[in-house]
């Protein structure tokens, strides 16, 4: 397929961006040599800054090679669904109330098992919170169990192999651990309409395998660092049990079904999350602060994907469409680190012809992988932007999390594809 210049472009820039966020420590460092400019290296080490920033030098250079009407026409064509979601459910899932419950759930779970102290939270947030998301959308369980890890791991003095390991486990897990329904997962999401995968083909197909997996992942980062992790005093932080109203946890409860009832209907989902609003702005007692700053700059981050991601096509898809049957899995797992796996599923479903198997490894391959960079799968913003105040210099480092993600990465290939 040959590549328009604006495609070319569009992917010069787009290959730059990915380099921008394996270099936003070298910005950080910038700013402290450079006091004077230190605030334009600030923002150029904001990982969440770099696709969105590259997206609109895109659409500036779109505009003085084709003309303003035709870049506003590309910007206004884009689906932007997903980045509104994300920064709305990020929101609401991030608020003391819900995170009160999943406190209580997780604590539940953890009692039930044979380990004390950190351990039993730790394989708790890692096992139980990524399965809930498949109910709640994987956005919403990646906030939960970032914000648990943060408040109740993170603060302690582990070690930076840790941090990273319990980081590099939760993306994976999440990645896949929204796959036992059809609407949870954005790679699936893309294919489950058009190829008819409802709730009993993926939870035989993909939902018991991603459900070993998870639990699997979860016990041996447990276990490879049970001498830190079980050191550690969990006790609840924050409300006291009896501190937070009943009706006020079924009231965010309800919020958060609303959005992921109406989650491809932003109309209807920003109604309930301004709703939302008027609400938390009444009952202040009962909130934290809202992670309004984090959630916006996750969304300005996948808006910034979508806008470059879309010139991709030209390139993305007769490689994708070349490759064998076997080949795919493996392709669409190393593909994902450099792209959204929702974007490589969307690509496969314009495709007519293709074989149930290639189908089932398209997005077994592209949910396996989508653990192993930030830009890999849509949620992994949201955790990075939670977490990376606890790592040195507020930085989560790419090639740290690539070879904290890959253990359980292989895990995840192994059930998806030999089970």
């Amino acid at each position: 397929m040959n590549a328009t210049p604006i495609e070319l472009v569009a992917t010069v820039l787009f290959a730059l961006a990915v380099a921008h966020t394996f270099s936003t420590k070298y910005f950080q460092r910038l700013a402290d040599r450079q006091p004077a400019h230190s605030g334009i290296w600030h923002l150029l080490a904001e990982v969440e800054v770099v696709f969105g920033a590259w997206a609109m030098l895109f659409i500036v250079v779109m505009m003085a090679m084709a003309g303003l009407s035709q870049a506003t026409a590309y910007v206004e064509s884009r689906n932007f669904t997903e980045p509104m979601f994300v920064f709305a459910i990020m929101v609401i899932a991030g608020t003391r109330p819900v995170l009160w419950l999943a406190t209580h759930l997780v604590d539940g779970l953890a009692r039930l098992l044979p380990w004390r102290n950190g351990l039993e939270f730790c394989f708790s947030v890692l096992a139980l919170v990524p399965l809930l998301g498949s109910f709640i959308t994987e956005p919403a369980a990646m906030t939960l169990a970032a914000m648990l890890l943060s408040r109740r791991v993170y603060v302690a003095d582990i070690s930076t192999r840790a941090r990273y390991a319990l980081l590099g486990t939760l993306f994976v897990n999440i990645s896949i651990g929204g796959v036992l329904t059809p609407f949870a997962a954005p790679p699936v999401l893309m294919v489950a309409g058009k190829w008819n995968w409802d709730l009993a083909f993926m939870m035989t197909q993909f939902g018991w395998k991603a459900a070993l997996a998870v639990v699997v992942n979860a016990a041996l980062v447990v276990f490879v660092f049970r001498k830190e992790l079980g050191t550690l005093k969990t006790g609840e932080a924050g409300t006291r049990p009896d501190a937070m109203p009943p009706w006020i946890v079924a009231l965010h409860v309800l919020f958060l079904v609303g959005l992921v009832v109406f989650a491809h209907h932003p109309a209807m989902f920003m109604g309930i999350f301004l709703l939302f609003m008027g609400v938390a702005t009444a009952y202040r007692r009962y909130q934290d602060r809202l992670i309004l700053r984090e959630g916006l700059l996750v969304a300005f981050f996948l808006a910034g994907l979508v806008v470059l991601g879309g010139q991709q096509r030209w390139w993305l898809q007769p490689l994708l469409m070349d490759m064998s049957t076997d080949a795919v899995f493996f392709g669409a797992a190393a593909l994902t680190a450099i792209t959204d796996n929702a974007a490589l599923t969307y690509l496969g479903s314009l495709v007519e012809g293709l074989s149930e198997e290639f189908k089932y490894m398209l997005v077994a391959g592209a949910v396996a992988g989508g653990g192993l960079t930030v830009i890999a799968n849509a949620p992994n913003p949201a955790g990075m932007s939670i977490v990376r105040r606890h790592f040195r210099e507020q930085t989560v480092h790419p090639l740290g999390l690539l070879l904290a993600a890959l253990p359980p990465t292989l895990v995840a290939m192994a059930a998806l594809r030999w089970l």
